[in-house]
């Protein structure tokens, strides 16, 4: 294998956070740490992370292969112009090397098929992961708290009826690139320096389309609405995203499709709040009912009435729990959370006027003694 040119700038034991003595167990152990909390799926939308992920991934490329990595360390030693496998003192880096290690890793963490060779194999045109493909739905509260079967409409790229997805009009086939051979690459000799680059006649595609389909213009796919059912488990949250394996944009060459991404916004209910997967809810007392204790009805998700039975004294904005009657999901059960507040009458018959007077006379204890 030839050496990397990367690798004489580049401290991968550095990058993963350990010595160069580590065994290849805490060489293991650091990357998938580090890969773990890195990861595009944990860090949407950041590109230091996905920068870093990838940097991550090339090192442990290296130091987790025991050959590769007893080169790494024999070059770096050496240094660049005392490079081992080279009369001359110089190196030889070509793109194309990396096909079976880091470009095969890009390739299947991100979704974009290597360019360089396969692992022994003169090709750059695998299979290619299609795009995820980003939906917005929206929902009630009640169906959030307890699940949905629903459906999608979109409109989205898929793979062209017409052509099946090779780009070629029916009863014609793509045919391999004559420029690259069908690697989707060219060599570029410069000196000791040997780099592959992305083939400008096909793109780096491998293949040249020479009679498109009349339908997708030889892209092999095309605009196409389509329904996606799906089920929403019980206690979706606002904001919560939902992925759906295989159901986004179709893949190139024979690859698998994307995801869909569902954004889920859910609108607020009239009665229910919700803080993790117990449900709340405000139900007003009676003055009498909060001082002298009361059964009281309190309304629950699915429309029933449970019983509440309130102390003697019961303060207003105190907090009473209801078990079980919170969202229901396969791992935990939630509880209803029941604030209480003390209805005070705006406006007062006479006899209730006399009554509270009555009370107030009657009552002997400021409040306010201990301010």
């Amino acid at each position: 294998m030839a050496a990397e040119r990367e690798w004489y700038d580049k401290d991968y034991y550095k990058v993963l956070g350990i010595k160069d003595k580590a065994d290849p167990k805490e060489v293991t152990k650091a990357y998938r740490k580090l890969a773990r909390n890195l990861h595009p799926d944990k860090n949407p939308g950041d590109p230091d992370a996905e920068e870093r992920f990838k940097e991550v991934a090339v090192a442990y490329d290296v130091l987790g292969d025991e050959t590769k990595r007893e080169e790494y360390d024999e070059v770096r030693r050496l240094g660049p112009m005392g490079s081992p496998g080279d009369g001359a003192g110089g190196f030889k880096f070509n793109v194309g090397d990396m096909g079976g290690g880091i470009g095969d890793l890009f390739g299947n963490t991100f979704g974009r098929g290597g360019r360089g060779r396969g692992r022994g194999e003169a090709t750059g045109v695998g299979p290619r992961r299609g795009a995820d493909i980003t939906a917005q739905l929206a929902i009630d509260f009640a169906d959030a708290a307890t699940g949905l079967s629903t459906t999608l409409y979109l409109t989205t790229d898929a793979q062209c009826g017409t052509c099946g997805g090779s780009g070629a009009k029916p009863g014609t086939s793509p045919t391999a690139c004559a420029s690259c051979g069908g690697r989707g690459v060219v060599d570029d000799n410069q000196g000791m320096f040997s780099f592959s680059t992305p083939c400008r006649v096909c793109q780096g595609q491998g293949v040249r389309i020479e009679d498109p389909c009349p339908t997708c213009r030889g892209s092999g796919v095309e605009k196409r609405q389509r329904e996606v059912k799906t089920r929403l488990p019980a206690g979706v949250k606002d904001g919560q995203t939902i992925r759906l394996k295989g159901r986004g944009g179709p893949g190139r060459n024979g690859g698998p499709a994307g995801d869909l991404l569902v954004e889920l916004t859910v609108s607020p209910d009239r009665l229910f709040g919700r803080k993790d997967d117990n449900l709340t809810v405000t139900v007003p007392v009676t003055f009498a009912e909060a001082a002298l204790g009361a059964d009281i009805d309190v309304p629950t998700l699915e429309g029933s009435r449970v019983t509440l039975r309130i102390k003697p004294g019961t303060q207003t904005g105190s907090r009473h729990r209801v078990r079980g009657k919170g969202i229901e999901t396969k791992k935990h059960t939630g509880d209803l959370i029941v604030t209480v507040v003390v209805q005070v009458p705006d406006q007062l018959t006479e006899e209730q006027r006399v009554a509270i007077e009555q009370l107030g006379a009657a009552t002997t204890v400021d409040p306010r003694s201990s301010l």
